[in-house]
């Protein structure tokens, strides 16, 4: 007799680019407001973490049913941090030494959902943590090399909607995972979705997007048709 009522489901994973083994994911960790913007002053609070289940993850390359619930999807792309050590209290001198890799993820966000949780002082859980909301591009091994500079972007349909360069976040890789082992005890399989530039937008079913990180693997997804009424 098995000792769960109904079998498991499997584990949600990422590929790791030059290697046959997958990145096991625990969870998702994603920091709000990450670059700068004109006309917003560069704040000296720390960094507003929110997340989203390890189930979200979507594969390189595959087809992501749009979101029920909405009609204002809109792509976020980001620099994606592996972790693969444990630890709490890191220091940002060691913060380095937690990290397994880098990836390309996209933040797929319910917009509409998204205001009306500010408007009413809500959680933005609906609007962040559903099915799909997380597609992730191999991991790079940070054994060839860390990532503190090099353009992002992304294309919807070939045209360009978000352009920077990872040099700008307002706290890096290092303050990120230094401040999020303050809030949480980080763990291997750990992903941090380090915020996203300028120029976020809707999709729409039928859309192309591509986008990447300097030196990393590029993402590429399509949007299907809806997982549900909407």
């Amino acid at each position: 007799m098995s000792e769960f009522v109904f079998a498991p489901p499997a584990i949600p994973s990422v590929a790791v680019a030059g290697s046959s083994q997958r990145f096991p994911v625990h969870c998702i960790y994603c920091v709000s407001h990450n670059y700068a913007t004109p006309g917003r002053e560069i704040s000296s609070e720390p960094p507003v973490f929110f997340m989203k289940p390890a189930d979200a993850i979507v594969a390189n390359g595959a087809a992501v049913p749009y979101p029920s619930r909405t009609t204002n999807c809109q792509h976020e792309i980001e620099l994606v941090v592996a972790l693969g050590r444990k630890g709490r209290d890191i220091s940002e001198r060691q913060a380095l030494e937690h990290v397994f890799g880098y990836a390309v993820g996209i933040d797929l966000t319910r917009r509409d959902l998204q205001r009306s949780a500010k408007q009413w002082g809500q959680p933005w859980d609906a609007a962040k943590a559903f099915e799909g909301s997380a597609p992730v591009a191999a991991i790079r091994p940070a054994a060839l090399g860390h990532v503190s500079q090099g353009r992002i972007w992304l294309t919807v349909n070939g045209e360009l909607r978000q352009e920077s360069d990872v040099k700008h976040m307002l706290w890096d890789v290092r303050h990120i995972i230094a401040e999020l082992s303050t809030l949480y005890e980080v763990r291997p399989g750990d992903l941090v979705f380090c915020g996203t530039p300028a120029g976020v937008g809707a999709v729409r079913r039928g859309d192309r997007l591509e986008g990447g990180v300097e030196g990393l693997e590029v993402l590429r997804i399509t949007i299907g048709s809806a997982r549900g009424p909407d």
